[in-house]
């Protein structure tokens, strides 16, 4: 008898099988069209809805005594002030513009293309003060150079006029250099001479012993 009943539970288990893997193309298509049908409304509740605050930036205008001076206390405020005034007026400016006051106007001009930060003006006696540090600057430098030249050792004889012009002659007598330089035919440069005579330095020459 167990025999006989063992073809029958086969059977019964191979047309379940079949009903359920029937089954799991309409349960896939039923999830799938709920899922498209659900989609719109789960994208609703992800996006971020519109704040009555950020609405209510928009539609009211900020107070007068918020914008007034803000030419003197913008770079006062601490940063943090500063942001949030911003956001105020770039939410107000996105309504027409005619809606906006006068105030929020010249605020949110001046504080986009206003001198301040990098665009301050230079303050009064700025100038002034560059030509006073530089010409103290030239003045110290010029002492210097004149008080260092006249506590130095005057020059030596070999930098006199006359000593040079004896260097070209003994030169010439030695033809140095006679295709372009002193030597040449039809020289007509300084050759060494340079400096002044001695009596103009006030340089006295000395017999060579």
């Amino acid at each position: 008898m167990l025999l006989r009943s063992l073809p029958r539970a086969a059977r019964t288990a191979t047309g379940t099988s079949t009903a359920c893997t029937r089954g799991v193309p309409s349960a896939t298509r039923n999830f799938q069209s709920s899922t498209r049908s659900l989609a719109p409304i789960f994208a609703t509740v992800q996006q971020p809805p519109m704040t009555s605050h950020s609405q209510s930036r928009t539609a009211h205008a900020i107070s007068n005594p918020t914008l007034a001076g803000i030419e003197k206390r913008w770079e006062a405020m601490p940063p943090q002030e500063q942001a949030e005034l911003w956001m105020q007026l770039r939410d107000r400016m996105k309504v027409d513009w005619h809606e906006m006051t006068l105030q929020e106007k010249k605020a949110a001009w001046w504080i986009a293309f206003g001198p301040h930060g990098p665009r301050a003006e230079t303050p009064p006696g700025e100038w002034t003060k560059v030509w006073i540090y530089t010409a103290t600057g030239v003045g110290i430098a010029a002492a210097l150079f004149f008080g260092i030249h006249a506590f130095a050792r005057p020059p030596p004889r070999t930098m006199t006029k006359e000593w040079q012009e004896a260097t070209n002659e003994y030169l010439k007598s030695e033809r140095s250099n006679p295709i372009y330089g002193i030597s040449s035919e039809g020289y007509q440069g300084k050759g060494h001479v340079q400096s002044k005579s001695a009596k103009a330095q006030g340089i006295k020459l000395e017999a060579d012993e």
